[in-house]
Order: structure tokens, then C-alpha cells, then sequence
């Protein structure tokens, strides 16, 4: 790897889910898919698991990427002045999904014990939705059942989640299966389900030449049938402030992933809808006053306008930024042309900085980015991340010679 290579100016993600989420990529196919797509960093980012972790980075050496690593859950908001608000949560009201960046190695063991009862509670809660959806039905062929349908098509027996993805991964398989695809498959959504589908979700199921068909109808049913059958969680999400504290235990950092008022979804599996930015300001502030070091967001998914506020904001409260493209089914692209404009130069840095602050921490945890040590020898956020990101350079130039 050149001093070229690594300053080119759009080549990074964060957000990368594998298998032990929901995800076509094992770990070592995302490091692969990355390398592919020019990506010098790649991160990452399963939902309440940390169990794809050693296998990425193993596979993001190999191809010559530098690898960071993190987990995604979601957070009760109980007693804060969100406890009622949609946050960042397409499906309820008071809950957050936060994500914790740049984890060492020496806290894999810690994060994946911290996540396991998690996972449990969440598996509970998904077979309460199985039932919903089959009560929701009136056609039997379109049954599931939990463990012969659903958990299968997950990494839940080593480690990994099961999530509301996997529940409409099983449905659309189901469908396909027994009904068929195209205007089949739309009369089965219709007829058995009850389901609307026009506009741009007829388009989609109409489409059955697509060769991504399947994660198509996939994303029409998590956009239009989840709210049928969710139901909120409530076990399997820690308090916020046990979140925070449970990040700095192990050395990591904290991040909270803006979502912004959708419009039209970018990943086709969200609806039109409000979430922080009537609220942004109020919500900047408590997120830095209990510990959060970070913001992460996807510069693709939201207007110009509302990145512009978010940096202001994050600015004004010293908050690190960090970018991450979520990455879930094969489609979609693992780089970010908007990182090219001089306005995201810092998310480049940004992403360089988590590997210099994971290599440090794997020398010492007190050495890392975060750390009391690291903040009271150097300040300054923007200088610290400049040096974190000289040395995240530095060991990749090593690791290439």
C-alpha cells in the first residue's frame, strides 16, 4: 500500500454486515468485496455480535485492507427525554440503535459475552413475531416455523443474531416457493396477507428477471409488513447509559448512527418518515453529555442540508464523525462517491483514526484514541484523530512490507 493509495478520497466503509448479522458476505467474502471495490478501510458492523470479528480481520490482512471491527444494537431510552420519541428506530418508539467502532482484540472476549444474553432475549421475541405473522396469514403454505425456517438461515448456532431480516428472508422463500414469483407472488401478498402492493413495490415484485429478486421482495416486506407482526423489544436492549460505559470498559467508542428524516429510502426497505431532526440540537447535546465520543452516518442516505447541520453539531460538541455505508445485501455498493467532496476530507481521516486507535489499544488499552491519557496529552479531537490516523497508515505500510 502508497502514501497514494491510502489518500484517495472515497475508499472507506464502516459499516460492512457479514452473517453473523444479515448479510449475502461471510467475513472473509466482505473482505474480499472490499478489496474488490477499492476500499482501503473496511469496518465491520453486526448487529449484537462480534463473532465474524477475528475471521475479518484475518481475511482484510490477506487482501491487503485495513480492517476495523465494531458491533450494532439497539438501547431502551427509558428516563431520558427520549423515551417516547421515534429516534433512530424505523419500528418503536424509545429505543436507539447505537454502534460501538473500534474495538481491540483483547475486548472480543468481553463484547461477545456483554452481547450473548442479548441475542437470547432477541430470539425469544422472534418467535413471538413468527407467531404474529402466521396469525396475520390466512393461507397455510405460508406458514413459518422458527427453527426449521428462519434460525437456519442465520449464524445463531455460533455466535451470530437473528433478526426481523431473517423473519422476511423465510417469508420470501416461502413465498417464492409455493406460490411463485411476479404477479403470483404479488396476488399471494394481497390475498393472504392482506398487503397494498403498488407503485413502486408492484415494479419490484413484477420484476422477476432481477437477479437480486429475492433481497428485492425482501426489502418490500421489511418496509410493509414488519409493522404487521413486530413486536417491541424490550429484554434484549440495555439501557443507553450501560451501553456507554460498557464501550470504554473495553476500549472502544461509542458512536450514535444518525438516521435523518427519510424521504425516499436509499436501501429501499424504510418508509417516508420523521426521526431526530426535529429534535437534532436537544439530542447532540445529551448523547455527548453522557459519553457518546461519536457520531456515525451514511452520507448517501441524507440531503446535503442535514449533513451540514449534523457536522455543525458534532463540531460544536467535540464529537468524532465517522461514516459507514450499511452494507446488507448484494447490491449494493461498498463505496461512497460522496466522500470525494472536500466537505467529508475528515470521514477519510476519520476511518484511518479507528485503525490507528484499534492497533494502539491492542498494544495497551490506555492508549487508546479515547482514553483519559490520550485526551489529556493531546486535546484537541482534530489533531488527536490526525495523529491516531497517521498511525492507523503507518501499520498498514507495515503490514504490506
Amino acid at each position: 500500500m502508497t502514501d497514494e493509495t491510502c489518500s484517495r478520497p472515497f475508499y472507506v466503509n464502516n459499516h460492512i454486515h457479514t452473517v453473523y448479522s444479515f448479510s449475502p458476505f461471510t467475513p472473509t467474502q466482505a473482505a474480499r468485496q472490499a478489496r474488490l471495490s477499492g476500499l482501503v478501510t473496511a469496518g465491520i458492523m453486526d448487529h449484537d455480535s462480534v463473532s465474524g470479528a477475528v475471521e475479518f480481520l484475518g481475511a482484510c490482512r490477506r487482501e491487503g485492507v485495513a480492517g476495523t471491527v465494531g458491533f450494532e444494537c439497539r438501547c431502551r431510552m427509558a428516563g431520558t427525554p427520549f423515551e417516547d420519541r421515534r429516534i433512530n428506530n424505523p419500528d418503536q418508539s424509545g429505543v436507539a440503535y447505537v454502534a460501538c467502532h473500534g474495538i481491540p482484540r483483547a475486548g472480543f472476549g468481553a463484547a461477545d459475552k456483554w452481547l450473548a444474553p442479548y441475542r437470547a432475549h432477541r430470539e425469544d421475541r422472534n418467535r413471538r413475531m413468527v407467531d404474529r405473522l402466521n396469525a396475520a396469514c390466512c393461507d397455510d403454505r405460508f406458514r413459518l416455523t422458527y427453527d426449521d425456517d428462519v434460525r437456519p438461515l442465520s449464524m445463531a448456532a455460533k455466535g451470530g443474531s437473528v433478526t426481523e431480516r431473517h423473519i422476511c428472508c423465510a417469508l420470501t422463500n416461502k413465498l417464492i416457493e409455493q406460490a411463485g414469483a411476479g404477479a403470483s407472488l404479488k396476488a399471494a401478498l394481497e390475498s393472504s396477507f392482506g398487503m397494498i402492493v403498488d407503485g413502486k413495490n408492484e415494479s419490484i415484485l413484477l420484476s422477476d428477471n432481477d437477479p437480486y429478486y429475492n433481497y428485492r421482495v425482501l426489502g418490500v416486506l421489511k418496509s410493509e409488513l414488519v409493522e404487521r407482526f413486530y413486536v417491541d423489544a424490550n429484554e434484549e436492549c440495555p439501557p443507553i447509559a450501560e451501553f456507554v460505559a460498557f464501550a470504554h470498559s473495553i476500549g472502544a467508542v461509542p458512536a450514535y448512527p444518525y438516521l435523518g428524516d427519510v424521504g425516499d429510502s436509499v436501501t429501499g426497505d424504510k418508509k417516508a418518515q420523521a426521526f431526530e431532526d426535529a429534535y437534532l440540537d436537544q439530542l447532540v447535546d445529551y448523547i455527548a453529555d453522557i459519553g457518546f465520543d461519536a457520531v456515525t452516518y451514511m452520507p448517501t442516505r441524507n440531503t446535503m442540508p442535514q449533513l451540514k447541520r449534523l457536522m455543525s453539531l458534532c463540531h460544536s460538541r467535540g464529537l468524532f464523525q465517522i461514516c459507514g455505508e450499511d452494507i446488507n445485501t448484494p447490491f449494493q455498493s461498498f463505496i461512497c462517491e460522496k466522500l470525494a467532496l472536500p466537505e467529508f476530507s475528515r470521514l477519510i481521516d476519520a476511518a484511518w483514526a479507528l485503525i490507528g486507535h484499534e492497533r494502539a489499544s491492542d498494544v495497551d488499552p490506555v492508549m487508546g484514541m479515547f482514553s483519559p491519557r490520550a485526551k489529556k496529552s493531546i486535546p484537541s479531537l482534530d489533531d488527536r484523530a490526525a495523529i491516531y490516523a497517521a498511525m492507523g497508515k503507518v501499520t498498514m505500510l507495515n503490514h504490506k512490507e
